[in-house]
């Protein structure tokens, strides 16, 4: 029988038993350490964003105190809700003084504009309407007899209502000055458009360059300088990309993106600041990240698959878009879902391209002047009032809404391929 060494190993150089038992012991424990590090990680992870959420809900829904210095009965014979364009017209012109109603005129003529927009001028400049306090929601349900006394006590002609910022006024209300009456419409159809642009200029230039660079580009000298500048260009700040897109497509390209080019607007009043200028340089933003994803998700598609194509006769071209491409798609969605996620959120690039922080008017094409929702949830809640951070709660709920339809339906345009591939 051999020996046995003191640090518990045979003359043979293997583990007794006893060392051996003592190291799994201590393996296992190391593995329980990095388990529970991990379980406590995604806990805090998960904890972080139900505060998040919950924050937002509260400050989303609460009572709120609205106090009108001119009674609206007084103007109308029933709720100005109710009373057509033509009538809120004729209250205006009967109200309003002189120099208020022709600066009006002057910003836009009031047939121009819509019921809703006329509405909310005659709340603001002849009922005065205005919400002089409100209380999230924790306060609400919990505090409400000491909410009632401090109204009667402070605005005792206040009306105290239960208010849910986020409802369909708030979804079709363009922006206002006053929180109550502001809505987002504007700013969501400006984000929509610039989406929309944003994707259909990125999408398809990323993949092209992602089949190029996989497919057909040789191991030279230059296609490396570009294979390292595009993995470099993913981490570059969001505010560079917004001074290359102002630099660019506002002032270089204002011919094409501000439309007169073609034209579509007044060369003396027109420039670059529109949403083709903002969705383009969104695009620069998140190419590099539906390149790289892109090129992985190819050089993942088996080889074996593509000799087998050339095999059958196919061309190099048949085989990337019959065999390569589709084998490649479900990961090339999954870039761009977490792409566009990056660039429906971006405030910094919209800002230096010239998104405007209040805009009444909606947009009706590439060449309009913008704002988006980032945009509007960055300018209220940089206003003092209580009510602007209410509503700013509001539009993040309509932003995350958003965000998730937009992911959703890529999802499931990326399983319905998946799920075509394997049939």
């Amino acid at each position: 029988m051999s020996s046995v060494s003191q640090t518990g190993n045979t003359s043979s150089g293997m583990p007794t038993d006893e060392a051996m038992h003592r190291n799994i012991a201590q393996r296992r424990q190391r593995g329980r350490i990095w388990q529970g590090v991990l379980f406590a990680s995604t806990t805090i992870g998960m904890l972080v964003l139900v505060i998040l959420l919950a924050t937002i809900i509260n400050e989303s829904f609460g009572l709120i105190a609205v106090q009108s210095t001119v009674d609206p009965a007084t103007i109308a014979d029933r709720p100005l809700e109710e009373l057509s364009k033509e009538e809120l017209i004729v209250i205006l012109e009967d109200n309003l003084k002189r120099r208020v109603y022709q600066r009006l005129e002057r910003e836009q003529p009031l047939a121009e504009r819509d019921q809703a927009a006329l509405l909310e001028i005659v709340r603001v400049e002849v009922v005065q309407e205005e919400v002089v306090g409100s209380w999230p929601l924790n306060e609400t349900l919990f505090n409400r007899a000491a909410i009632e006394a401090e109204v009667a006590e402070e605005f005792p002609r206040a009306e105290i209502q239960f208010r849910s910022w986020i409802n369909p006024d708030f979804l079709t209300n363009p922006m206002s000055s006053v929180p109550a009456l502001a809505g987002v419409r504007t700013a969501l159809l400006g984000t929509l458009w610039m989406i929309g642009i944003t994707i259909l200029f990125a999408f398809p230039i990323g993949v092209g360059a992602a089949i190029y660079l996989e497919e057909y580009a040789t191991d030279t000298w230059y296609n490396r300088i570009i294979q390292t500048n595009i993995a470099n260009l993913a981490g570059v700040p969001s505010i560079i990309y917004g001074m290359l897109g102002l630099a660019i497509f506002v002032r270089a390209f204002e011919p094409l993106t501000s439309g007169t080019l073609f034209g579509l607007t007044d060369p003396t009043t027109a420039n670059g600041r529109t949403i083709l200028s903002a969705g383009l340089t969104m695009g620069l933003l998140i190419l590099p990240v539906i390149i790289i994803a892109a090129q992985e998700s190819i050089r993942a598609v088996p080889n074996s698959l593509r000799q087998a194509s050339y095999g059958l006769g196919a061309t190099k071209w048949q085989t990337i878009w019959n065999h390569v491409l589709p084998g490649a798609m479900p990961g090339i969605l999954t870039g761009t879902i977490l792409s566009v996620s990056r660039a429906i959120g971006e405030t910094a690039p919209l800002i230096v391209v010239g998104a405007s922080t209040f805009i009444v008017t909606d947009p009706d094409g590439p060449f309009s002047k913008f704002t988006a929702l980032p945009i509007q949830i960055y300018n209220w809640t940089a206003r003092p009032q209580d009510q602007f951070r209410d509503i700013a709660a509001a539009a993040i709920i309509v932003l995350l809404i958003v965000l998730l339809t937009l992911n959703a339906i890529a999802v499931l345009l990326r399983d319905y391929i998946r799920k075509r591939r394997s049939i």
